[in-house]
């Protein structure tokens, strides 16, 4: 063999190992990553602090530099670097590191678009945390920037990435339980999110989630989550969006509900309904898709599939595992949808390491995560300022 071709052809053989077995969230170590991914983590809360716990567990990336405006934040940051990546006070100068090759996004929600456009502007691929910006104004220049260049952009709607949830996406649109008429997602707590503040000039730095120069509140920190899947199961933005909330329990001087109702409404017909509490915690997490011929209701780890009577079937062929046939019925005779996968976290962040690889926009990306936010702008217009808000031509990216 020519030595030309046998470069040629191993060079292939590689990427298609790579590929393999970077489905299943892992690397043998017959297909290492020749390059490693260095990566700048801004935003050291729990958020990006957790999601560092993750990355270091990941073959082919490596955390460099940290960036937090809070100093007992960026130590924390620091610490779970064991203290070997750089740090910054100022992202901009993290965006100036040439060494750094890619950037995590954990801020808070109003300052995802601007941080994210300089990453863009320093040649840095961006893995942007959910929402992934604040305001139609903010969603489109991102969106124009990020669309006009040739990095990689994801979106952290981790359980987009769910081998779990791409099964049950999938399910759903082989007609499984039948043609779908409704989703009932819920996204309940106990407890009122404030953090404590030593400093009263802190108050907003740290409990940014309850006011709403900062926040999106419930809707985009807990239900874009269910929204995004919504839209990907049908592959339709909502058509027209209602909803009411309030500040109801925990009176504590916040901006942002306590407490969300929202209904959504789909060119196909579909109805979805998103509910969030965060005085009472019953059933916590749960997305319920009923079809015609049966309902699939969705937990953060776990599903279970549940079938009219008029159209019984045999339990056997909706495993995740090719041949499997265990029958893991539940009390109300439903049959629990048995897939092998990572924790969604882990999994967003293997499929970032994997984008940028093989140059490929990933599935939780740029134009899934902007047309959540614009649905996440609508139901806030549509909660404060008591109106139905319907989806217009100019949001259409």
């Amino acid at each position: 063999m020519k030595r030309k071709d046998f470069i040629a052809k191993s060079a292939l053989l590689s990427v298609s190992v790579i590929s393999a077995t970077s489905v299943f969230g892992v690397v043998s170590n017959a297909a290492r990553i020749n390059k490693t991914i260095k990566l700048g983590v801004i935003g050291t809360g729990d958020r990006g602090s957790g999601l560092i716990s993750l990355l270091n567990e990941i073959d082919g990336i490596d955390v460099v530099a940290v960036c937090d405006i809070l100093d007992f934040r960026l130590k924390n940051g620091l610490l779970k670097t064991n203290n070997k990546a750089k740090s910054y006070i100022n992202y901009k100068d993290l965006l100036n590191d040439k060494e750094i090759d890619a950037v995590l996004i954990a801020t808070p929600f109003n300052t995802h678009a601007q941080i994210a456009m300089d990453a863009v502007d320093a040649g840095k691929h961006v893995y942007c945390e959910k929402t992934m910006a604040k305001g139609l104004k903010g969603i489109h220049a991102l969106a124009n920037k990020v669309s006009n260049s040739n990095l990689i952009f994801q979106t952290g709607h981790q359980y987009h990435s769910s081998k779990l949830y791409k099964h049950i996406v999938d399910l759903i649109k082989s007609g499984e339980i039948g043609d779908v008429a409704s989703f009932e997602c819920q996204w309940n707590r106990n407890g009122n999110w404030r953090r404590p503040v030593s400093n009263p000039a802190l108050e907003r730095v740290i409990n940014w989630r309850m006011y709403r120069e900062y926040s999106g509140g419930l809707v985009a920190e807990l239900c874009s989550h269910q929204i995004d899947f919504v839209s990907w199961v049908l592959g339709e933005n909502p058509k027209k969006i209602m909803g009411t909330g309030g500040i109801d329990f925990w009176k504590d001087g916040r901006e942002t509900y306590d407490n969300i109702y929202l209904l959504y409404e789909y060119p196909s017909g579909v109805k979805a309904t998103f509910k969030c509490l965060t005085s009472n915690s019953l059933n916590d997490y749960q997305i319920k898709v009923q079809g015609s011929k049966g309902t699939i209701i969705i937990g953060t780890e776990e599903a279970w599939v549940y079938y009219e009577k008029t159209s019984k079937k045999e339990f056997n062929d909706i495993d995740g595992v090719s041949g499997a046939t265990s029958q893991n019925y539940s009390n109300a005779n439903g049959k629990r949808i048995n897939v092998s996968h990572l924790d969604p976290s882990k999994q967003a962040l293997i499929d970032f390491r994997d984008a940028i690889i093989n140059n490929e926009q990933p599935i939780s990306n740029l134009y899934t995560g902007a047309n959540t936010a614009i649905a996440v702008q609508m139901s806030l217009d549509a909660m404060h300022n008591n109106t139905i808000e319907y989806w217009k031509e100019e949001y259409n990216l």
